[in-house]
Parts: structure tokens; sequence; C-alpha cells
């Protein structure tokens, strides 16, 4: 037995106690000849103190004197120079050994230690900790294992994330993230829905997933994954199973009520009012429409967009009139990013209107402007004039900087900061110029609303709605799920949209429409994240921090050094030869 209690169960009802702890040394600290140590395992910590009069009988000889004769190789020593005639040489010399053991642990070494429990000294008591009103006081020392030279210091925050994860394992005992892990215990879709059509009726599993992601602060390659499909079910359905377990999760994990049912947003409300498909509304700031204000103006940006058939839109950064220099071209920078020309805003300064497009706007353009947008001194107006998706967009993504310029949401919500949403009603299609085709928001196998048949049978595809939905939290699609189609003609069709022809359905989904015409059931489901869910419920801000061994963001393990050059051999037995480096 390597231990007979963890680091975290001990208290005052255990004085007296003989025990046996293993674990980390967290930190070490030198007291005049008397050594505490912070014991540490998956638990807690536990102060345990080393007393020369107790480890071991060092009475014997003085601490100082035992380090000079051990130094210098002495070892034998007379009986006759020690107090206790009943001692003798060589348990003196082990006993110097041990002490000089213990005064030679470091941080990280991995050590066990027997000992009796007793209380700290009145004064010395730690109420920060669980253990901290007692201390083990040590008469037996194993070293199991030593640490060598520590990467980084394990109490600090490493600012070179390549250095994290190339000692992955050395990173994840910080408490920070071992708390992360602790909170955690994909299929194919094709596969879920064929599990359906068998007369499965109810799926629900946590598998990982792999996937070609880009690789954003909450993304990885590789990932798990809540799945859950269901026959016979509505969104209702779908809706009440996953906030009873979010509920149930956020409960266990954080000992929070959450309030449910959730609120609902159209995909179209979110996207006009947010500029996101999964807005954070923990802050109050909302795109207005000003297309009625600036139909027939002389400024010509704003008419030509309207003209167009596009829109302006604006948001109003409240008390942001004293955005810097530096602030304004990081956010006209983020515009130009997704799809804008440039950005322009206006700040209300004692009184005045600061901006060079203020002097195209009419008296009654800028007052109509005034009561729309509610401004007022210390304002920042931030405008989007172009088709509404990149419109949307912009600002959309201008209010998300803007409200961490602000400091107006914090990254470790509490009680009710946690703001739950469902948005529906999705698009089923988005237009690719690039391949100039239609292909499927979600993927091919979601089906139309109900109501939006007519339109679909129509061809008018952009205007077609799909019945599916995301569950988001906090500014973060943590979920998303669809009813599924089940009828083979619907399929067949869906696939015609998207302009899959018929030989490669059949290459390539012949399987499904084979079940799917052995009588496949109405069927629907979800599939949440689960680690970018653990990343939201420890206040990260980056789902590497929840994942063991997650890839940077180039996708690479840094740790195990992959992925590596390919081996010569591997390409011969493929039949494959890398093409010539066109520089050489």
């Amino acid at each position: 037995m390597f231990r007979t209690h963890d680091c975290n169960s001990l208290r005052k009802g255990d004085i007296g106690k003989e025990v046996t702890l293993a674990g980390w040394i967290n930190v070490t600290r030198d007291h005049g000849g008397v050594i505490f140590i912070d014991l540490r395992d998956r638990e807690g910590l536990t102060q345990v103190v080393f007393r020369p009069e107790i480890f071991p009988a060092t009475t014997h000889v003085a601490t100082d004197e035992a380090k000079e004769v051990l130094q210098a190789g002495q070892f034998r020593l007379e009986v006759a120079k020690t107090p206790d005639s009943a001692g003798s040489a060589e348990k003196i010399e082990s006993h110097m050994k041990e002490w000089l053991e213990v005064h030679s642990l470091r941080s990280e070494d991995v050590i066990q230690v027997s000992g009796k429990v007793g209380p700290r000294l009145p004064g010395t008591e730690n109420p920060k900790l669980a253990t901290g009103d007692i201390e083990v006081v040590a008469i037996e020392l194993r070293i199991l294992n030593r640490a060598d030279v520590l990467p980084f210091p394990i109490d600090a925050e490493p600012q070179n994330e390549d250095l994290r994860m190339t000692h992955r394992y050395f990173d994840l005992r910080r408490p920070r993230l071992a708390r992360n892990l602790r909170v955690l215990p994909q299929a194919p879709q094709q596969y879920k829905q064929l599990l359906m059509v068998a007369g499965v009726e109810k799926y629900f599993q946590i598998a990982k997933c792999f996937r070609d992601e880009d690789l954003r602060a909450d993304r990885q390659p590789e990932f798990t994954q809540i799945d859950i499909e269901a026959s016979f079910v509505t969104p209702e359905d779908i809706f009440a199973v996953t906030e009873g377990m979010l509920a149930a999760i956020f409960k266990a994990a954080l000992n929070i009520d959450i309030k449910t049912p959730f609120d609902r947003l159209t995909y179209r409300d979110a996207v006009n009012r947010f500029g996101s498909d999964k807005p954070d509304r923990r802050f109050g700031i909302e795109l207005v429409d000003l297309g009625e204000i600036f139909r027939e103006s002389s400024f010509k940006v704003f008419r030509s967009a309207l003209d167009a058939g596009g829109v302006v839109k604006a948001i109003n950064a409240k008390g942001f009139a004293g955005i810097t220099i530096g602030q304004a071209d990081e956010l006209t920078e983020i515009a130009k990013l997704h799809g804008a020309k440039g950005l322009a805003f206006i700040k209300i300064k004692n009184g005045e209107w600061k901006s060079p497009i203020v002097k195209f706007f009419s008296d009654a353009e800028k007052a109509a402007l005034q009561s729309k947008l509610n401004t007022e001194e210390s304002d920042c107006v931030f405008f989007g004039a172009d088709k509404w998706e990149i419109a949307c967009e912009v600002l959309g993504r201008i209010r998300l900087r803007v409200a961490e310029m602000q400091n107006l949401i914090a990254n470790r919500p509490s009680g009710s900061d946690w703001d739950f949403l469902w948005v529906t009603d999705f698009p089923l299609f988005e237009w690719s110029p690039e391949e100039n085709k239609w292909n499927a928001m979600h993927h091919p196998f979601t089906r139309p609303k109900a109501e939006d048949m007519p339109l679909f049978e129509a061809k008018k595809f952009p205007d077609v709605r799909a019945e599916a939905y995301d569950v988001v939290l906090n500014g973060v699609e943590i979920g998303g799920g669809s009813m599924r189609i089940y009828e083979p003609e619907l399929q067949e069709k869906m696939f015609e949209t998207l302009g899959i022809s018929p030989e490669v359905r059949q290459s390539q989904f012949g399987h499904l429409l084979r079940a799917l015409r052995l009588g496949a059931p109405p069927h629907g489901g979800i599939a949440l994240g689960l680690d970018r869910l653990v990343m939201l419920v420890c206040g990260e801000g980056s789902i590497r921090e929840v994942m063991a061994f997650p890839k940077n963001n180039r996708g690479m393990d840094l740790m195990s050094n992959s992925p590596a050059e390919v081996d010569p051999r591997q390409l011969r037995d493929l039949s494959l030869k890398l093409a010539k480096d066109k520089k050489s």
C-alpha cells in the first residue's frame, strides 16, 4: 500500500493517527533546520513536517556536524561520541543519511511519507486548505522518484505555449489544468441515422471525433462529442432532453441552477440584432437598422449600399468616445478582414459629433440618428453599410471586440451570468461563389421546415429554412442538431439541389438511400462539444486548457514531435513519390 489517505482527507478528527501519504512535493521550506513540505496529489495538499528530534533520532549528532561528516566521507563514528550509548555507528550513519535526503528534497520529487497526524501550532493554521488545521509529523521517508530540472515553475503560468505543449505531461500537474480535466468523464452522421433505421430509436454516446478543423481557440482536430439521436421525436423533444442534461451538468459541476426553458431566437433575428448566429447577450450593444433614415441620403456610401439592396446598420458603444488611435486601427482591420472596405464611426465629445462623415448628414438625419441610437455624451457609433450578411458580420465582430476593450464581459461567469439560448430556423442552403453552387449549411441530411416545402419545390433556395437548431452559451456554440430527412425521394431531391450526380449518390450515399427505403422512422438529434462545454464551465478561453494532450494552433503535438517526416519505406509501400521542391 502506497498510502492510507489522500492529501485532502485528513482533519482535526484524525489527530493522533499514524498515516502514510504519497504524492508530489509542491513546495519545500527550511525553517531553521525544521523542514516543511506541501505534499500534493490529485485530491489536494497536506503539510508534512520533518523535525530533527523526531525524524530520525538526529540528536545523536548536530545537523551541521552530520553534513560535514557525510560530505567528508567519514561515515564511521564511535558510539562514545553520541549521548545515547544504545546507538551504533551504523544507525547514526543511517539517520544522518536520511536527514540529508530530507534536505535534498525538491519540488516535484515523488515521495512516500509515514508519520503521525498532529495539530498545527496555534497561529500557523491555513484556512485556505481543507487540511489546514493539521500536519503530518514525518517518521519515515521513501523517495519514489526524483524530479529533474523542471522545464518551468509549476506555480507560474508559462507564457511560451510551445514550451507547455512540449512538456504537456508536466503542464497538466498545474492545479488549474488538473481541475479542468476532472470535469470530463463522433459517431459519423450517417451511422447515427442508420441506427434509427435499424430500430434502435434512442442513441446516446460520448465519442471521440476527428475532423479537419480550422484551429481556433475553441477547436481541435480531435475532440469529444456528446451524441444524441432519437426516433419519433420533434425539435421540442430534443430541446427538453438537452436542457435537462445541461441543467444536471451545471448543478453537478458548479452547483448552479440554470434557467429553463432556454430563450430562443431565430437565425435571422440573432444575426440582425447581434451580428452573429451565436450571440453573446451578456452586454447590451445591439445592431440598429438605419435604412429608413438614409434611404434618400446625399451621403453616397450609405445611399449606394441601400440602392444595391443592402443595409445601413450601426451600433452605439456607450462611453467609448475615448477610443484610441490604436484601437480604431485594430477595429478597422477587423472590419476589412470580414469584407468591409473600411470602418466609419462618430465620437460624441464635448457635445460635438466628431467624424469626417458628419458633414454629409442633414440636420434631420442627425436628429433621427440621435433618436434611433439614443446617443449621448461620450458615446461612439460604428456604422456598417453593405450587403446584409457583410454589414451584420462586420458589426458583430466589432461589437465583440469593443466589449472586450471596455471589459463588459467576464471570462469566469458566476450565478445568473450563464446565458443559454437556442438559435433556430437556420437557412437550409448557403451559396458558394467559388464553387458557383448551393451547399448545405449544416449537412445534406437536414430536412427543410414543413412550411417551407413549397419554396423548396419552387427552387427558391435562399428563402428555405432548415429544421435545424444550435444551443449557445455566452456567445459560444456548444451544440447543434437538426431533424433528418427520412424520405428517400426528398433525400434524392436534396442531393440533386446540391449538385451531386446520380453516380456519386450511389457510390457515396447508396447505403443510406437503400436504408431509407426500408421503413426509416422520423428522427433527429443533436451533438454537443464536450471539451468546449468544459472550457466554459472552467472559465477558460481556449479548449486546449481542458484537453490532456491537445495540438497547438498549427495542428502539431510538440510533446511527441508529431507529425513527423514520412519514412521512405512507407512511401515505397504506398507507391508514392514526393514532388521535388521547386526552389531546389
